[in-house]
């Protein structure tokens, strides 16, 4: 259930239907946009809700009830966009933000030239696996928090915050002190004491799809997220499993302006992933941003073919260029920037 505040109610209004909330045994979610505020009621308790007992307060303009599963997460709860802060812009403004680099840490003077060289050519943020989730055990694992330090050095030599991924709850607070984005993998999407944990550490998280998730499961995720606190929380579209066997997942282009108009929450696509090959890597992420998308995220190799991990849909240096100048043409043709 929803409560709207009346334009213009007063601070005292607003937290009496607050004390109300929490006295009913739930948790109130309050929005605050220009002229208007909404509270949520959130969680589960043994009394009953009754719509009149909050029709009737001063101040009140209306009571909702939601069906929505994801409360936090929707639109309901939170009309307005939710604007992300990255690198001295916002991801869900009108700014493309593009985050690229390798899929893997590989050494320490790696990372920091392609920091350096994707910073050159505009990306705002860059990505790189300290710790690999791979299919196969024999498979490289990264480097660990070696790896986490090694890309520190690359965010003071280029000025590009970090994004990386964690994958063990017990890991968040060490890799928090390193990131500036937390990334949940598509494999972890509903690992919920990870969830649980990147909630409360109130670092900005990007979570990923799983491959087999609908849109209502990675909405849900991220509900788990935003339950405990942490509000800055971008969703990644980056390919499900499908029946297709030419490419490495199916783009769900359908899911951006779906989640768009679900959510609140920033979307970034990620169309290395979504198609596994680097000769595909430039149309997929046009139509994502064609389609809404807030944001991209790119893997970039100087030498995809000698990559540790994932070199097959990388782009080198001049395919991250072409990328970007044509990121930009589309990006103006719906309004936006890059």
């Amino acid at each position: 259930m929803i409560v709207v505040m009346q334009h213009g109610a007063s601070e005292a209004l607003i937290q009496e239907v607050v004390t109300q909330v929490k006295a009913d045994g739930y948790i109130p979610a309050i929005t605050r946009g220009e002229n208007q505020v909404i509270i949520g009621l959130v969680g589960e308790s043994k009394t009953g809700l009754h719509e009149e007992n909050y029709a009737t307060m001063e101040g009140v303009q209306k009571v909702l009830r939601v069906s929505s599963p994801y409360k936090l997460a929707g639109r309901d709860f939170h009309p307005a966009d939710t604007l992300v802060p990255l690198n001295g812009s916002q991801v869900g403004g009108r700014k493309i933000p593009v985050i690229a680099g390798p899929c893997s840490v590989e050494s320490r003077e790696q990372i920091i030239e392609i920091a350096c060289a994707v910073k050159e050519m505009g990306a705002t943020a860059l990505r790189g696996g300290a710790f690999k989730p791979r299919t196969s055990p024999y498979s490289f694992q990264g480097h660990g928090e070696e790896g986490l330090k090694w890309l520190a050095e690359a965010r003071e030599a280029s000025g590009l915050p970090i994004v990386t991924e964690v994958m063990d709850p017990a890991l968040v607070p060490m890799v928090a002190e390193y990131a500036d984005v937390l990334q949940i993998g598509a494999r972890n999407m509903q690992n919920f004491v990870l969830l649980n944990e990147v909630g409360k550490s109130r670092t900005t998280v990007l979570l990923k799809r799983g491959m087999a998730n609908t849109i209502e499961d990675l909405l849900m995720s991220a509900e788990y997220i935003l339950s405990h606190g942490n509000a800055n929380v971008m969703l990644c579209e980056r390919g499900i499993r499908t029946f297709e066997k030419y490419t490495r997942n199916t783009f769900d282009v359908n899911a951006i302006p779906v989640m768009k108009h679900r959510s609140h929450l920033p979307v970034i696509a990620d169309p290395s992933h979504a198609i596994g090959y680097s000769e595909y890597v430039i149309p997929i992420a046009l139509s994502a941003v064609a389609a809404g998308a807030d944001g991209l995220i790119v893997e970039v190799h100087p030498t995809p073919a000698k990559a540790a991990s994932d070199g097959r849909q990388s782009l080198d240096y001049a395919g991250f260029q072409k990328l970007m100048d044509a990121v930009g043409k589309v990006a103006e043709a719906v309004g936006r920037s890059a």
